[in-house]
């Protein structure tokens, strides 16, 4: 396949401004913290400093989470939900005002290429604040029962992979649903959740609705464990949300946990290879991985195993690595020292335990934390490639005979978050779909989102759904029947 070249195609970061340094968001105001501590976020693709930003500390979410619930009960909690819903819209219309912006900090901050944040996360994310307005004055049609209520106080605790869309996710239908909110963004991608926060003052949201509390785990484990939260919303690792569960286990708490995954690409032999080898390459190279329901795990009936694999590899000489705010560019940054540290040991043990390595053939940059696209083949169940969740742009193939060794080995995961299957056969789809223990199942595409569609897990990616009518649920004491 030629290899073309192409023309630098740089967005320019001077759309966004970055201040030298940033405090907490509390009742409706940047403020410092109590501790006046401060961590540095900074740019994944070339390891410079963007901004100080300040640390919360156990006093500093004792203030969020009182001003939350000053706010819950005087406030937004009485206010009428066709009241709430334009506020709602208000923060979608400026969202996508606003979305160069918030695309080019999410980049600079996160690694991820400029093509995804502007056209997945931004627009994704203010599709979920429109969604979510529609819903807030009729909850009383939603299914929970007749004049349901909210829990209260939401702590939510979201990851590095997608900063701005995890927000959305969970912000949009806890205030649709009259709760307020005590948000704590990943220590690595805080920047777009501080934007946010000068977004809801724009948008004139009454002061405590939404409070951010930026930091570390520690700041995290504050939020969980306060007790004036009377729901918890977590999305990360399966080994902090184990924690998690454990901490409010015996207490009033409510909680939502989306987990980690590995999740498995289903190819039969009758699937449609190029559009299986795009479905593969979305699912788990254009995001560099960076994702809970990445297709990491590949699972090819044999008799196409070798094609398969043959034209992944030719597809995957094509992609450009590097800069992430180039429009050309198809695979960015790994977030961070500790990840890329966590992907190599990974990729290491996976050559040391007997699979065979292929890595595309691409210069990295000198400076910032990368990883070249990379597919292991003689994979077996048991290497830990294809047991761990990598995060990285690595790739485990496995091949299959018949579709009940595929649903075996699909399953064979403590986790269970999504799959994919690329057939011709609508029968067998609703089959496969029907056996898989994963609570997406995407069917000749993967990775596709829509804010009215439910996500979530079984088994060690967590419970609860968030998204479409589901995600209400999570956030709503079920009104009586009587």
């Amino acid at each position: 396949m030629p290899r073309f070249e192409y023309a630098p195609a740089p967005e320019s970061r001077a759309v966004v401004d970055i201040a030298s340094s940033y405090g907490l968001f509390i009742d409706g105001e940047f403020v410092e913290s109590a501790s006046g501590g401060s961590l540095k976020t900074i740019n994944p693709a070339t390891e410079e400093s963007l901004a100080d930003v300040a640390v919360a500390d156990e006093a500093d979410v004792d203030r969020a989470v009182r001003a939350a619930r000053r706010a819950q009960e005087k406030v937004w909690g009485p206010m009428p939900g066709a009241e709430r819903a334009k506020y709602l819209f208000r923060i979608a219309r400026l969202l996508a005002e606003r979305s160069r912006e918030f695309a080019v900090l999410e980049v600079l901050d996160n690694g991820k290429p400029i093509r995804e944040a502007r056209d997945v996360d931004v627009p994704t994310a203010a599709a979920h604040f429109f969604y979510y307005a529609g819903w807030a004055d009729k909850l009383d049609h939603a299914g929970f029962g007749p004049s349901p209520r909210p829990h209260g106080v939401a702590g939510q605790v979201i990851p590095w992979n997608f900063p701005l869309l995890m927000l959305a996710w969970k912000i949009a239908p806890a205030l649709a649903t009259g709760n307020t909110v005590v948000l704590k963004p990943a220590e690595t991608t805080p920047l777009t959740a501080l934007l946010f926060a000068d977004l809801l003052r724009q948008a004139e949201l009454p002061p405590g609705v939404v409070n951010i509390v930026t930091g570390a785990g520690a700041t995290g484990a504050a939020v969980v464990a306060h007790p004036g939260v009377d729901k918890v919303a977590f999305t990360g690792s399966t080994a902090v949300g184990k924690r998690i569960a454990k901490e409010i286990a015996g207490t009033r708490k409510h909680a939502t946990l989306e987990l980690g995954g590995k999740a498995a690409n289903i190819v039969f032999d009758d699937a449609p290879i190029d559009q299986a080898i795009e479905g593969i390459v979305n699912g788990i190279f254009f995001n560099q991985g960076q994702v809970c329901c990445a297709g990491s795990r590949l699972l090819v009936q044999e008799s196409v195993a070798e094609e398969v694999v043959d034209r992944l590899k030719a597809r995957l000489g094509t992609l450009r690595v590097g800069d992430p705010m180039d429009k050309n560019t198809d695979v960015g940054a790994i977030n961070s020292a500790a990840q890329l540290a966590r992907i190599t040991d990974l990729t290491k043990a996976g050559e040391e335990e007997g699979a065979v390595r292929w890595t595309a053939d691409c210069a990295l940059p000198e400076q910032g934390f990368w990883f070249a696209p990379t597919v292991f083949t003689d994979v077996s169940a048991a290497h830990r490639i294809a047991r761990e969740e990598i995060f990285g742009p690595v790739l485990s193939v496995l091949t299959f005979r018949t579709p009940a060794e595929a649903v075996a080995k699909a399953n064979n995961t403590p986790y269970g978050l999504s799959a994919g299957i690329w057939t011709e056969k609508g029968s067998r789809i609703l089959s496969m779909a029907d056996k898989l223990r994963a609570g997406v199942v995407w069917a000749n595409t993967f990775n596709r989102f829509d804010p009215t569609s439910p996500f979530g897990g079984y088994k060690e990616s967590g419970y609860g759904r968030e998204g479409g009518r589901h995600g209400l649920a999570s956030y709503l004491i079920e009104g009586s029947t009587r």
